[in-house]
């Protein structure tokens, strides 16, 4: 209960300073508990509302922070800026549709030979990723009314708008229309409604969850910038490319979603799995377009949101995978293994690209 609000303290105290080994060691440890306490936080408030309005939420509130954290960089500055969005949206496709669900599946899989889950509510996901993916990552990278992988104003309004519309309807379908779809399912395709038949927490138990998980999610994404400098350093001492920083602040940030999901596969819910992970990539966009879109009218500089060739390719063939992998609505060690070994390509092309 106490280390959300530490984290947040020491995240107030070390913001925007140069911190010694000792304290960069401290942060750490800080960001570590505060990872833990969103996670448990976050299940709390999981089991008070049920699914899928659980993963919806940590999904939402820890891609809203991370959208306010990239803003808050960009207008900063640097000649970085320009790719940030692009870089940080990517990293969490990546992360989210080849690292969480592969690991997800392979927990499952190891467990009980075949992980089954939902295929309607799955391959609903994958499509609306794809989409955003593909008007806003990839159509850039063609479009000719600006020169550059960018887009001109009525383009990117247009993408911002379609990728809002395309997010708040996902929404209504996992959460209203078809809510079934999107719970987990027993070996026979039967649903789960229902939390191991535990207890729920009650309404003031939960809300006082949901402040924490808020205050934790804040730790998280803040203590991560502030280990940034130090990323940053060992990076360049290493000399590896500077877009690998970027992809270890993206891990940092994801590792909530990430032991969630790891934490749902071991229960047997994979559904709750993809659930986080699709859910996460689908807000990543969704969310962070559409104020990035809002956020131009006053920031200086280009928005290059264009994918090059070595991510289109890797982008393709992540959707591509995913898609064969959720079709069935079962999966195996196989499935599992290919995510992983995509996330690992990628992460690999990060640092000898």
């Amino acid at each position: 209960m106490f280390t959300p609000p530490l984290a947040v303290v020491l995240l107030a105290l070390a913001w925007g300073r140069e911190l010694p080994v000792a304290a960069v060691i401290v942060a750490a440890v800080f960001l570590a508990g505060a990872v833990l306490a969103a996670v448990h936080h976050a299940e709390v408030v999981a089991h008070r509302v049920g699914e899928p309005f659980g993963s919806l939420v940590l999904a939402v509130a820890v891609t809203v922070i991370e959208v306010a954290l990239i803003v808050s960089l960009m207008a900063s500055g640097g000649p970085e800026a320009a790719s940030l969005a692009r870089e940080t949206v990517f990293a969490a496709i990546m992360i989210t549709c080849n690292g969480i669900v592969g690991i997800s599946l392979l927990i499952t899989a190891l467990r009980h030979r075949v992980a089954v889950f939902n295929a309607e509510g799955a391959g609903g996901a994958l499509g609306t990723v794809a989409t955003l993916a593909t008007l806003t990552l990839v159509l850039p990278s063609f479009t000719t009314s600006t020169p550059g992988p960018a887009f001109a104003p009525a383009q990117l309004a247009f993408a911002a708008v379609a990728s809002l519309a395309l997010y708040g309807l996902f929404v209504f379908t996992q959460t209203v229309r078809h809510r079934d779809y999107f719970l987990p399912v027993r070996p026979d395709g039967s649903v789960i409604d229902a939390d191991d038949h535990a207890v729920p927490p009650s309404g003031r138990t939960a809300l006082a969850s949901l402040g924490l998980l808020l205050v934790a999610l804040v730790a998280v994404v803040g203590l991560a910038k502030v280990e940034s400098p130090a990323i940053e350093s060992a990076v360049s001492a290493a000399g590896l490319p500077h877009a690998v920083v970027g992809v270890v602040i993206a891990l940092l940030v994801l590792l909530p979603e990430s032991i969630a999901a790891v934490r749902a596969a071991r229960r047997d819910r994979v559904q709750t799995s993809l659930n986080l992970a699709l859910g996460s990539a689908m807000a990543s966009i969704g969310l962070t377009i559409p104020t990035i879109a809002v956020a131009s009218i006053w920031l200086d500089g280009p928005l290059h949101l264009g994918l090059g060739p070595t991510h289109l390719v890797m982008l393709a063939l992540t959707l591509v995978v995913t898609t064969l992998t959720v079709v069935p609505g079962r999966a195996t060690l196989l499935q599992g293994g290919l995510h992983l070994v995509l996330l690992s390509c990628f992460l690999f092309l990060a640092v000898s690209p």
